[in-house]
């Protein structure tokens, strides 16, 4: 684990590079349509930030199954989840960095959606839908078809907490470009919900809850 971790994370720093040229490729200079450049406590920084730590963790329970399972249908949907969510994450950092904005913030993760005394942290899950840290324990000692439903389930609510805070950007996000993105994911990230549930049935399982 402590490998993948590292290895996603080096994938994701060189990343930061391709976030730091998408305003050139997207015609967008990055900042507000006031001109203004986003403030460290505003809600552009604070999806910025806490997005970016979301999906870090969904590429490394991608990695993780694609170990754990032959199936090729899990594995090239983990693969296309692992290499979306990792260029997004290095866009979002190029962002804060365009910005001059720390990657960290001393504010509780979802603040910006006015959450931030609502996120539990419990076990390593700093925001809604993401995993504890037990939980990615469990997922690396299966194998099979047990870690197939396993990480379909995880990935459905991490999608889930995904959405929610991507629909929290299309409504307060202030900068053109990062509105675009988070309306993307949701597109996408509903999809792919509908997706896994198929696969889970496909399996004689259900998403959690």
């Amino acid at each position: 684990m402590r490998q993948l971790g590292l290895i996603a994370g080096a994938a994701a720093t060189a990343l930061v590079a391709a976030g730091a040229i998408t305003y050139a490729v997207a015609g967008d200079d990055g900042t507000s349509a006031t001109g203004r450049v986003p403030a460290a406590d505003s809600a552009d920084a604070g999806f910025a930030r806490d997005m970016a730590v979301h999906h870090q963790q969904a590429v490394e329970m991608s990695y993780v199954v694609r170990d754990r399972t032959d199936d090729e249908d899990v594995r090239r949907l983990a693969y296309d989840i692992a290499q979306t969510q990792a260029n997004q994450r290095g866009m979002l950092l190029g962002w804060l960095d365009l910005w001059e904005l720390p990657k960290v913030s001393t504010e509780p993760p979802m603040t910006w959606m006015g959450m931030g005394d609502t996120a539990s942290g419990k076990d390593g899950a700093l925001m809604p839908g993401m995993a504890t840290n037990a939980e990615m324990k469990r997922l690396a000692s299966l194998s099979g078809e047990r870690a197939e439903i396993f990480y379909l389930q995880l990935m459905t609510d991490h999608h889930k907490g995904g959405v929610h805070m991507a629909q929290g950007c299309v409504r307060a996000c202030e900068v053109g470009v990062e509105k675009r993105l988070a309306r993307g994911m949701v597109e996408a990230q509903e999809s792919e919900i509908e997706l896994m549930a198929g696969m889970l049935r496909e399996r004689g399982a259900s998403p959690r809850g």
